[in-house]
């Protein structure tokens, strides 16, 4: 049987299928391109449909992936335009008009998982503000925490909130799994599919869409663990047994310094995802504003 290595960007599953095809090769179904946003290489791949959708196992819609390894090696220097690069990609998803509903998945108590309810702290949320800001766009948030807390599925609480208050469009933030180590904490997938909470480590729950919601439902995702088996399998090739492989799927491995790159990870999201949904705002605005 194949070995299938596990990832969550959309991204990887597409170079992964080019080393088993041949680079040369084309994928009927979908469509694929490599670019930059400012200092930040960015990958595109769009899913067309059913054929494109089994061969990279992702749901149809675009994933753009921005690789934020430039600004790790510069943070003072590059924060501005990493925020900026990461809201651009997201402005191009997000519907022009209506309230917009930020949902922070994952456990707050978990450092991998955190990255939602972390993005949440440092957003700008303006949907109280009408009054005094005709200008911005109605933002709303939450993050509440994962079903063993809570006892709410993240698709019920989600769903309940954003339906309360008329959002017209859900940014749904999460951690996501990655197949390669220097992916880990250093990339941003942005898709305009929804997701399915859990799935970077395989418990998977009900799905995040436009079917489940009514509304469009945009996922800014950041990888922060690896599967053990996956790991296995990219460092030893042929050489990880299949007793390995299998006892690795439970397993899942973190950068040694998470703690601060989720951290640093919460608050660039949290302005980018101010500047996509706020047009106008810099990243000194959105940091002016929140701080």
């Amino acid at each position: 049987m194949m070995w299938c290595q596990r990832t969550d960007l959309a991204a990887e599953a597409w170079r992964l299928w080019r080393e088993s095809a041949g680079e040369t090769s084309s994928l009927p179904g979908v469509r694929a391109r490599e670019g930059r946003l400012g200092d930040f290489p960015v990958t595109e791949v769009e899913i067309l449909d059913r054929t494109g959708r089994e061969a990279l196992g992702k749901p149809e819609g675009r994933y753009v992936t921005v690789d934020l390894r430039p600004y790790f090696a510069d943070r003072a220097g590059k924060f501005s335009a990493a925020a900026e690069a990461v809201a651009a990609a997201l402005a191009e998803l997000l519907p022009e008009e209506g309230e917009v509903f930020v949902a922070g998945l994952g456990n707050r108590a978990m450092t991998p998982d955190a990255i939602g309810p972390l993005t949440v702290e440092h957003l700008l949320v303006t949907r109280h503000l009408a009054e005094v800001l005709p200008g911005f766009r109605p933002v709303s948030a939450a993050a509440a925490g994962v079903l063993g807390t809570t006892g709410l599925e993240s698709a019920e609480w989600v769903e309940g909130l954003a339906r309360r208050c008329g959002a017209g469009a859900v940014v749904a933030v999460d951690a996501l799994a990655a197949r390669e180590t220097d992916r880990l904490c250093t990339a941003v997938q942005l898709s305009d599919t929804g997701l399915v909470p859990g799935s970077g480590v395989g418990n998977h729950r009900k799905a995040l869409s436009r079917e489940t919601l009514g509304v469009p439902v945009l996922s800014v995702g950041v990888p922060t663990v690896v599967e053990a088996a996956t790991l296995a399998a990219d460092l030893l090739g042929s050489g990880a047994s299949s007793a390995l492989r299998e006892r690795g799927r439970d397993l899942f491995v973190t950068p040694r310094e998470v703690d601060a790159r989720v951290a640093d990870l919460g608050r660039l999201l949290g302005a980018a995802i101010t500047m996509a949904t706020q047009k106008g705002l810099s990243a000194e605005d959105a940091l002016a504003l929140l701080e």
